[in-house]
């Protein structure tokens, strides 16, 4: 039977999932009023941009068609000049009789007239002789295109000669000819320099370009002379605000056809009825983007006052929603209760746990505390058996009046009481990581060492021992104690793997090629379970014989001093156990000295 305080907690999950119904309605109908401004604010500047693009480019086309007109027209008009004055009575005269007294006069009336740019006379040595400007008076032209054509032909010659001072000379040359000879030439300049002023004053840039597509007029001076792909390159670089507004540009209009002055433009061409011409006009996407831009704002005006009204819709539902909250309050504090309960509860737990991780940790140490013990007693077995041996070995020498060999075998004794000391010493640090005492050491050095410390185990049974080392040092940095320990270790076990073998046999390889590798190979029965070899106390000895902590304690040596141990069974027989450590990398020996020279010794 349901009680009347779990009512509330019924009702709950309920009205929880019609409000998470509501808020993903909410959310989704956002989403997609979001994405229709969107669609329609993107499609509204690709139409419009589109449409007024080509309003611009008719516009430029008319303008273009104008344009070209007025300088057909100017041509044209200039060009009927040199046939009127290569007629002139006066002309001719002056020419005839060497009189240019008034000539020039008469040049300066006609200019004004038909409003060229200027108008000079040349006799047939190509001597300016009379000109609208006097301080061309004197100067020779025989070499000037306009000049050689018109003495070769009885027509009117056009010419355009590029100027030293920079633009073009557009010039109209005709002989003139006095009774079947000629007497000088007549030159006279279209004024097409006052449409470049004209155009100068427009947004666009205009170039009007020859037969061999070299600009001949520009609204761009130093375009002049240049073919249009060349001018296009010759700009200066973007600043880093050109190049992002540039990059705004592309995104909101069509592709550009060029870029002028770091902006985008759109190219426009005529073709002009005279030698080839053609004109080009370059212009701006301003007016295209003023106009898109100011319907572009009107749209998102209006989602703006959508989205507020949305967003007023929303408010008053919020408003609605915190009155229903307010009535879930008494729930809400039945629910804080209950969990003010559970906090407890689980804090009793955490207690608990606590003094688990204690007990736990007090047995950890207990556990360390029996593995150091039988660790000592592990390593300081052998010294303590050479001892005996040494010891025994001295009783007999003194028993035999041979006093300095005895005190040989005391000094040994002393040398092992020493080693013991480091052993207990180094043991106490076996849980502490090592290296603060570690120096290079000669690994060939720590093998015969430790086989002088075995010396009497091995004396005592028929073992063959082989060594192969490097005729060189091979030098690692560790702790020459604890590495001596690790090689003695691994002797034993190989002595006692072959316990059982006829014919005993023990090979010591060391190798140094990225690292030091020092392998120790048996001809006993092998390992019969790789995989639990280095646990602590696991051991395959008879109980009382060894405490399975020795290559455990052996491996934790090697580690810290950044190598490793494995052991694999041979393929003919015997177990191999391999100790790699990383080289000692002498900084001033300047190399290698481990890749030649190899020592056997049995």
């Amino acid at each position: 039977m349901v009680q009347p305080q779990q009512i509330p907690d019924l009702l709950t999950p309920i009205g929880t999932r019609r409000r998470n119904w509501w808020r993903w309605v909410v959310r989704v109908l956002f989403a997609l009023s979001l994405a229709l401004a969107v669609a329609v604010v993107w499609f509204t500047n690709a139409w419009l941009t589109e449409r007024f693009t080509e309003t611009t480019r008719v516009r430029t086309e008319l303008r273009l068609a104008l344009y070209s007109g007025n300088i057909l027209s100017e041509l044209q008009r200039t060009a009927v000049v040199p046939l009127l004055l290569a007629r002139d009575p006066e002309l001719l005269g002056s020419l005839d009789s060497g009189q240019y007294a008034t000539t020039s006069a008469r040049l300066i009336s006609a200019k004004k007239e038909i409003t060229a740019a200027s108008i000079r006379l040349l006799d047939t040595t190509g001597r300016t002789v009379a000109a609208t400007d006097r301080a061309l008076l004197g100067t020779l032209y025989v070499q000037a295109p306009y000049f050689v054509d018109a003495m070769r032909s009885r027509d009117t010659v056009f010419t355009a000669v590029a100027r030293e001072t920079g633009g073009t000379e557009f010039v109209y040359s005709r002989a003139l000819v006095d009774e079947g000879r000629t007497v000088g030439v007549i030159v006279v300049e279209a004024d097409l320099a006052r449409f470049e002023r004209s155009w100068s004053g427009v947004a666009d840039a205009i170039a009007v370009t020859n037969s061999e597509g070299r600009i001949i007029l520009a609204t761009e001076p130093r375009w002049r002379g240049l073919t249009m792909s060349e001018a296009l390159v010759a700009r200066s670089a973007p600043s880093a605000i050109g190049r992002a507004l540039r990059l705004t540009a592309d995104w909101a209009n069509e592709p550009p056809d060029a870029y002028l002055r770091g902006t985008a433009v759109m190219r426009t061409e005529t073709r002009i009825p005279f030698r080839g011409w053609r004109m080009i006009s370059f212009s701006t996407y301003d007016s295209v983007r003023e106009r898109v831009n100011a319907v572009l704002a009107l749209e998102i005006m209006g989602f703006a006052m959508v989205l507020a009204l949305g967003f007023y819709v929303l408010s008053r539902r919020a408003r609605v929603q915190t009155a229903a909250y307010r009535r879930e309050s008494v729930e809400l504090r039945a629910l804080n209760t209950r969990l003010s309960r559970e906090i407890a509860a689980r804090e009793r737990v955490q207690k608990d746990l606590a003094v688990a991780e204690l007990t736990l940790a007090q047995s950890s140490k207990l556990a360390a505390l029996g593995e150091m013990s039988a660790a000592v007693s592990h390593e300081l077995n052998q010294p303590l058996a050479a001892m005996k041996t040494y010891l025994a070995g001295a009783r007999l020498l003194l028993q035999r009046q041979r006093p300095e060999e005895a005190l040989s075998s005391f000094q040994r004794i002393d040398d092992l009481i020493e080693r013991m000391g480091a052993i207990t010493r180094q043991l106490k640090s076996y849980a502490r990581k090592g290296g603060e005492a570690f120096e290079p050491v000669d690994f060939r050095a720590a093998i015969s060492s430790a086989l002088a410390m075995m010396e009497p185990q091995l004396r005592a049974r028929t073992v063959r021992i082989t060594r192969t080392l490097p005729r060189q040092p091979v030098r690692v940095m560790a702790d020459r104690i604890r590495l001596e320990q690790v090689i003695i270790n691994l002797l034993r076990n190989a002595l006692d793997a072959t316990k059982a073998t006829p014919e005993p046999h023990i090979d010591m390889l060391l190798t140094a090629g990225d690292s030091a590798v020092l392998a120790v190979r048996d001809n006993g029965p092998g390992i019969t379970d790789l995989d639990k070899l280095f646990e602590p106390f696991w051991t395959t000895k008879k109980p009382g014989e060894g405490t399975g902590l020795g290559l455990a304690i052996s491996s934790s040596i090697v580690a810290d001093f950044g190598g490793r141990l494995t052991a694999h069974n041979a393929d003919d027989g015997g177990a191999v156990f391999e100790l790699q450590m990383p080289l000692y990398a002498d900084k001033s020996a300047g190399g290698h000295p481990l890749k030649s020279g190899i020592k056997a010794a049995e």
